[in-house]
């Protein structure tokens, strides 16, 4: 049996940047989205990394001496204990009355949502790119794909089960073409933050986040000419050679040497739980727990990003269906979770507000359903300043009801930006991005 990939053990010995030369194994101390590198830990091999990583402001980089080809001086490879500098405060010169003191806690609170949701954009797309660069070599050059997939993984759990406050991308569109990585990425996340409520290990959530990554992998083998025709189109010859991508995908898996439960998560992520699903018509317990877990994100996804996209219905309007037209497709607490974890009104979900103001759901109240945080379209308002505002603190402003964006003028979709791949915000004080009321 193929062993698990395993997380990268910490080290302690560091050198500053001064001392860092090529064959130095080097750790990162920054989130992995904040740095040009593809990941936080690697061995230096050029000149240009070293001056890369002398330019991040970092005092002190860990090594690891085991996994480095040279040894740095005995002095560079001590511990570091790093000083905590508390920012000084400046005094007010006189007191601020309470509207004033709350203003400004409010415009505190929306610059620290707004860059955290800009890192997590900046972070997914690197992921994306990764993945990209993965698929395309895998085959050639497994082992280290199969090293830098497994990095990447770790580093996701670390990102959305250790500080569920960060901007969540579940949504993506998978018509072919780079944005099937961002699709697998979508899949993955979601995935993983489900496992969080499941209870599930920590090695069971990264192999899920593998097998999610993965799971569209024989799509590689498909011919684009049928990946990218309207799925209504296709004929009944086409229709089942698309759905060989799950017996093409644990081919390769195969062959690069995936862990057995990861092939599992391939071959079956289009099973579903009454048995209409594909390859097997499995039912049930017949399906690997953590490919019934995809089965149900994947579905999701699709119908909120089919290639068609005219028949695209709303983040509202999916969990809607799934609920009350296909639960028994899928395990019904998995389900139950999602949709508690979503919302009422998932993030990405266009509205009216009882002001007749349009606005986008950005995160989840997880606590209170219905008063989700919204950017609300003002033309009288600059779009790169539009308001945010979070409805549990607006007692008077309610969601009338969800609307699709094309029933949206087109100025108003342009100042919201709803894009084909969505941000999902989980609030840091509900204590859990995938945490249930």
């Amino acid at each position: 049996m193929n062993q698990p990939l395993s997380a990268e053990k910490a080290v302690d010995a560091s050198v500053t940047p001064d001392q860092l030369c090529i064959g130095l194994y080097v750790h990162i101390d920054l989130p992995w989205f904040s740095h040009p590198f593809s990941f936080s830990s690697f061995k230096i091999r050029s000149a240009d990394q070293i001056a890369t990583l002398r330019g991040l402001g970092v005092a002190r980089f860990r090594i690891d001496p085991a996994r480095s080809d040279v040894q740095p001086p005995a002095a560079a490879a001590e511990k570091h204990a790093a000083s905590e500098v508390s920012p000084a405060t400046a005094p007010e010169d006189a007191p601020l009355d309470p509207a004033e003191i709350e203003r400004r806690e409010r415009a505190r609170q929306l610059q620290i949502r707004k860059e955290k949701q800009a890192q997590v954009e900046k972070a997914f797309l690197k992921a994306g790119s990764i993945m990209r660069n993965v698929n395309r070599s895998l085959q050639s050059n497994p082992r280290e794909c199969l090293q830098e997939v497994g990095a990447l993984v770790d580093q996701m759990v670390q990102a959305f089960l250790e500080e569920p406050e960060i901007t969540l991308h579940v949504m993506g569109e998978k018509a072919g073409g780079e944005d099937v990585y961002f699709h697998g990425l979508n899949i993955a996340v979601l995935s993983m933050m489900l496992a969080s409520d499941l209870g599930l290990s920590a090695e069971e959530t990264r192999m899920l986040g593998l097998g999610a990554l993965f799971h569209d992998i024989g799509l590689m083998d498909v011919p684009d000419k049928i990946l990218k025709k309207n799925p209504e189109e296709l004929n009944h010859s086409e229709r089942e050679l698309r759905k060989l991508h799950a017996e093409y995908g644990v081919r390769i898996a195969q062959k690069v040497g995936l862990p057995d439960v990861v092939q599992a998560i391939i071959w079956q992520h289009h099973e579903l739980a009454d048995g209409t699903g594909y390859p097997k018509g499995l039912k049930g317990d017949a399906i690997h727990p953590l490919a019934r877990i995809v089965s149900l994100v994947n579905h999701y996804d699709n119908l909120c990003n089919p290639t068609d996209l005219t028949r695209a219905l709303t983040p509202h309007e999916a969990l809607s269906m799934m609920f009350s037209q296909r639960r028994a497709k899928f395990e019904a607490r998995s389900l139950q979770l999602m949709i508690r974890s979503l919302g009422v009104y998932p993030p990405g979900s266009l509205v009216k507000l009882s002001n007749d103001k349009i606005a986008l759901v950005q995160s989840v109240n997880p606590a209170k359903p219905l008063r989700p945080w919204v950017l609300v379209y003002d033309p009288e308002i600059p779009k790169e300043e539009a308001l945010s505002i979070d409805l549990e603190k607006e007692p008077d402003l309610n969601i009338i009801k969800a609307i699709r964006p094309i029933q949206i003028p087109a100025a108003v979709y342009d100042y919201l930006s709803p894009r084909k791949r969505v941000t999902y915000y989980f609030d840091a004080g509900s204590g859990s991005g995938a945490k249930t009321p």
